[in-house]
């Protein structure tokens, strides 16, 4: 991936542009920068999850598999963000959304069916799962606004669904895996009517 950053602060970003590896200088809120921030935001809140797994899994031994099954997509997150900062540059391919989807496949025949809405919650493991998860969704909002304007590759937009995907079902199974019975959301009462 040709240089690696020697110097942190350059000073060239402080108009409000940024430049892509390919040259190009782009403001800082271009769609392409949007989307590569959210990819970002997601990546570190996933280390967090991820640290906090490895912190908890003397207590439940059943978090290791999670933990493998998600370390990885801190990686593919970083080769998404080069995809957009080098539109030329490709990582992902299909065999890493098919090790979403058997993941997703196999968790999902742990759990059964979910017959409620659930709320991030029961423990801090769940919720930052689905604070990961709803990062997700955010980081594919951004990247589709970006593919409206520059279509970007399929299996870039595949693998981000499919992460977030995985989170939920990862924050299911965290639930599963604790003991701790899920939070089911409660429908407010209707009002009375006068």
């Amino acid at each position: 991936m040709g240089y690696r950053l020697s110097k942190i602060y350059t000073k060239t970003g402080d108009t409000g542009e940024t430049g892509l590896a390919d040259g190009r200088r782009v403001s800082k809120d271009h769609p392409r920068i949007e989307a590569i921030g959210e990819l970002d935001h997601l990546n570190s809140q996933l280390g967090l999850l991820l640290a906090d797994l490895a912190e908890q899994q003397s207590l439940w031994p059943g978090l290791t598999e999670i933990i493998e099954v998600l370390a990885p997509c801190q990686h593919r997150l970083f080769d998404l963000g080069g995809e957009l900062a080098m539109p030329d540059y490709q990582a992902l391919d299909e065999a890493e959304i098919e090790r979403l989807e058997q993941a997703i496949d196999r968790w999902n025949d742990e759990l059964g069916p979910l017959k409620n809405f659930i709320l991030p919650g029961g423990s801090r493991l769940i919720a930052q799962a689905h604070v990961c998860r709803s990062l997700a969704r955010n980081a594919e909002r951004r990247c589709q606004t970006l593919n409206a304007e520059e279509p970007l590759r399929a299996a870039g937009m595949a693998y981000i669904n499919r992460l977030s995907d995985l989170l939920f079902v990862a924050g299911r199974l965290i639930a599963r895996r604790q003991h701790i019975d899920e939070v089911l959301w409660q429908a407010a009462q209707k009002p009375s009517t006068p």
